[in-house]
């Protein structure tokens, strides 16, 4: 890998070059194994250890299909889908691989006793496949994580939609956190200029998330004035989608879990702040019972800061734990906007409350292309910034995983795969001059 790094630092390497540079037949790569899917049977999830399940091997290079392309993987970062990979929660990805791997000739390489995982990237295109126009070799790039085949019209409107949509590095093998991805050529984008390596590859998964999710017509479709409760403000999701919300006159009002969490959200800019700790909310009286009393005090502290309205839009993410309360302070006809349950999938709320106010839920996965691509330029334009905390190295993955499994992180949390150290690959520093008190926002929380 040396003679690809060393061509990527020198900075005036050309396409051609880049072309003809020796690939490896092995390359080193962030795994879960096959064999150990079993191993946390009987642990409490919050016990399952994902430091004993992530292992660094090397691994064979595999074939680039027709329509892919191969990237020298410059820095990733941890999204809560490798967590779940990590503990094999709620189900092995092994399942998936197994069932892209009767897809097709070229989906069999998916399926193979290791999962190489992650869901995001910066770095360098190395080679294309056969049909590739659009990206050469030498082209500095970030990916997103949407996996589509297209060959369904279900698809063609909102490629979330195509039956075989997938998330890559989670759903699909020859992930991110590795010295080298595969990639299908749809998923890349061009690279930030003003952001170095490991800033550039956090925003790509949860910036898309939180773009859709708000801001798109296929998500809640946010306006000027809304008023946008958002839980886990400062967390990786949470944090884009406060950014999206200031940036689009919305008022958002960010739900947090300690003190220092509300200084950083204040520092984004927001004003309306809410440290649940600190109030002492329990929504659940036990493990079967929630408290509506807790829902009311909860909502009349939000229209005491917001001068007596309900949130237009709950921004929900954490699922079990918080949705009988976000569906009940949601102003009358408002919506629920909901992804992911990192608290768990099995929602339970006041039917009462959404009927009889006409309040709607509405899912919301990942991005389509064009989200994607419209999160990926606010980040370009300096509208909407990086999040990165800590970055960890390749050999230290398994403890940034554990690190946003325990909830200990702020924002996003940053992993170099190929780049020997952190602030490479800056193009314009002017730029970035800019903008960077707000690109170090959260270094070092």
């Amino acid at each position: 890998m040396q003679n690809i790094l060393d061509a990527i630092m020198a900075g005036d390497t050309t396409s051609d070059e880049f072309a003809t540079i020796e690939l490896p037949e092995s390359y080193r790569a962030i795994t879960v194994h096959k064999d150990e899917e079993t191993m946390f049977e009987g642990v409490a999830t919050k016990e399952k250890d994902p430091r004993k399940s992530l292992h660094l091997d090397d691994v064979a290079l595999p074939e680039l299909a027709p329509g892919e392309a191969l990237v020298a993987v410059m820095a990733s970062a941890i999204n809560y889908n490798t967590v779940w990979t990590s503990i094999f929660e709620p189900v092995s990805t092994f399942r998936f691989l197994e069932r892209y791997g009767k897809l097709s000739e070229y989906t069999k390489r998916h399926d193979l006793p290791y999962h190489v995982v992650g869901s995001d990237l910066a770095g360098v295109v190395l080679r294309t496949g056969p049909g590739v126009n659009a990206w050469k070799p030498g082209a500095e790039v970030v990916a997103h994580c949407l996996s589509v085949e297209l060959e369904s019209p279900d698809g063609h409107d909102d490629t979330m939609m195509d039956p075989e949509q997938r998330i890559w590095g989670f759903e699909t093998n020859f992930g991110g956190l590795a010295e080298l991805a595969i990639v299908k050529a749809n998923q890349l984008m061009p690279k930030p200029d003003h952001l170095s390596w490991e800033e550039a590859a956090s925003p790509g998964l949860v910036n898309s998330t939180a773009y859709r999710q708000l801001v798109s017509h296929n998500g809640a479709n946010m306006k000027q004035g809304d008023v946008v409760l958002i839980w886990g403000a400062s967390g990786g999701l949470g944090s884009y989608a406060t950014q999206m919300a200031l940036n689009g006159g919305a008022i958002p009002v960010c739900v947090v879990s300690s003190p220092e969490k509300a200084e950083i959200v204040r520092s984004l800019g927001a004003e309306l702040v809410i440290d649940r700790s600190a109030e002492g909310y329990k929504f659940w009286k036990d493990e079967s019972t929630q408290d509506p009393a807790e829902w009311r005090r909860f909502g009349k502290k939000i229209r005491e800061l917001t001068g007596g309205e309900d949130p237009d839009i709950v921004f929900e993410h954490p699922g079990r734990e918080t949705f009988g309360a976000s569906v009940y302070v949601a102003r009358k006809g408002g919506t629920i906007i909901t992804c992911a349950s990192t608290s768990g999938y099995m929602h339970e709320y006041d039917n009462r409350f959404l009927w009889m106010n006409l309040k709607q839920i509405k899912s919301s996965h990942f991005a389509n292309y064009r989200e994607a691509y419209e999160a990926n330029r606010l980040i370009d334009k300096g509208l909407i910034h990086p999040t990165v905390s800590k970055v960890y190295s390749i050999e230290e993955t398994g403890q940034a995983a554990l690190d946003v499994h325990h909830n200990k992180h702020q924002g996003k949390v940053g992993v170099l795969t190929l780049a020997p150290e952190e602030g490479l690959g800056v193009r314009d520093a002017e730029k970035r001059a800019k903008h960077l008190d707000a690109i170090n926002r959260f270094r070092g929380i």
